[in-house]
């Protein structure tokens, strides 16, 4: 258990054991829990997980800072690479935000839209968490005119009904709830969550048939076999999971942006405890069974599996580049010039931590997909690293 973290005050440790407490009685019911499941209810619970409760999650109060809340650069650079796309869908189209965040990626992106000419008809954000949804509201109202603000719609689940437009997804892949996997002589098994006394443990069971198949097309792919005792992270669900989202998009296209690695990177043989990290108060640690509800819990993406799944869901491979060389080709200094001076400076330290190698530069990586269009994102076409997948 981490000891260098700070201590959560009295409510936030009630908040956690009111969860743990939800957590041992469906182990107590139906015995070690898989992994995936207990991320899942550790992340959005309603109203006990990290992201369906009501602590600030997001920026210098929170656990962690995104691309978007550095300020409105990396939003309207955004904006202006997919401003194209939305002209040549014409009327009646839709942007969707997976995971609005605080609201600053759409306040700032329906600004840059507005002076563009390319605002969408609607901007849809798909928000799992009524917490969420509920700052996101506020801050739209709040911070955008009307008119502009009236356009902003959230969904419980992805559009039922064919749309075209353009989804856009910023850290969403890396908390989906991630299977953790491992190898005993030469069989893959499945970490699970177990109560030991007072603690959580986490316990190997035989994998199912679904993970173990996943392990197995893995080791395929990479032309060799995972070591016994080798420990890392599958998404098995991602397939479905992107068909699920992106099934009625009749035409458009879809950019996701996360931190991660190609497959040969992500499964390199010495990276033998996986990729999961948590945070804590802006403080990583690698305990997920530490303090549940109050610790945000990821696990890095494997691009190659994401390559795979938008393929093979029908739509069009664009390209896939780290995030500096994708903003950069996409007029982030340009927009990064103030008359103000220190307006400028700021804006040079935010250009900085988006694109610098040992920032979110190289750490973040940017892969889209496309579905009946011409032109879409110049820029990450312009650095495609795809040979690398």
């Amino acid at each position: 258990m981490p000891t260098t973290l700070p201590e959560p005050d009295a409510d936030e440790r009630a908040h956690s054991r009111e969860l743990a407490a939800l957590i041992r009685n469906e182990i107590a019911a139906n015995g070690p829990m898989p992994f995936s499941r207990y991320m899942m209810l550790c992340l959005y619970a309603p109203g006990l997980g990290y992201y369906s409760a009501g602590r600030a999650k997001f920026g210098a109060a929170g656990d962690f800072v995104t691309a978007p809340e550095l300020g409105a650069l990396y939003a309207r650079t955004l904006a202006g690479a997919f401003a194209p796309s939305l002209r040549e869908l014409g009327d009646d189209t839709d942007f969707l935000e997976l995971g609005g965040g605080s609201g600053a990626f759409a306040v700032d992106a329906l600004r840059e839209f507005a002076a563009l000419g390319a605002l969408p008809n609607r901007y849809l954000i798909l928000e799992p968490s009524a917490d969420l949804r509920a700052r996101q509201r506020e801050r739209i109202v709040r911070e955008l005119p009307q008119d502009v603000a009236a356009r902003v719609a959230w969904l419980d689940r992805p559009p039922e009904q064919p749309w075209r437009g353009v989804l856009f997804a910023n850290e969403v892949v890396d908390a989906l709830p991630t299977t953790r996997f491992t190898l005993r002589e030469g069989e893959v098994f499945e970490e699970h969550v177990d109560v030991d006394g007072e603690h959580f443990v986490r316990v190997d069971r035989p994998a199912d048939a679904l993970v173990a198949g996943a392990v197995r097309h893995v080791e395929r792919a990479l032309g060799r076999t995972f070591e016994d005792g080798y420990r890392s992270e599958i998404l098995p669900q991602l397939p479905y999971w992107l068909q699920a989202i992106a099934a009625t998009l009749e035409r458009g296209a879809m950019l996701f942006v996360d931190y991660g690695y190609p497959r040969a990177e992500f499964y390199l043989p010495e990276r033998r405890d996986g990729t999961l990290v948590c945070h804590y108060r802006h403080r990583a640690h690698a305990d997920p069974l530490h303090w549940p509800g109050l610790t945000d819990i990821t696990a890095f993406v494997d691009f190659t599996a994401l390559a795979e799944s938008g393929v093979g869901a029908g739509f069009e491979f664009v390209g896939y580049a780290p995030q500096g060389q994708f903003l950069l080709a996409s007029g982030l200094l340009d927009l990064a010039q103030a008359d103000d001076e220190v307006e400028r400076v700021r804006r040079t330290a935010e250009v900085k931590r988006l694109t610098l190698p040992g920032e979110m530069g190289e750490r973040f990586q940017a892969i889209a997909f496309s579905r009946g269009l011409d032109d879409v994102l110049a820029g990450l076409r312009m650095f495609d690293l795809s040979r690398r997948l």
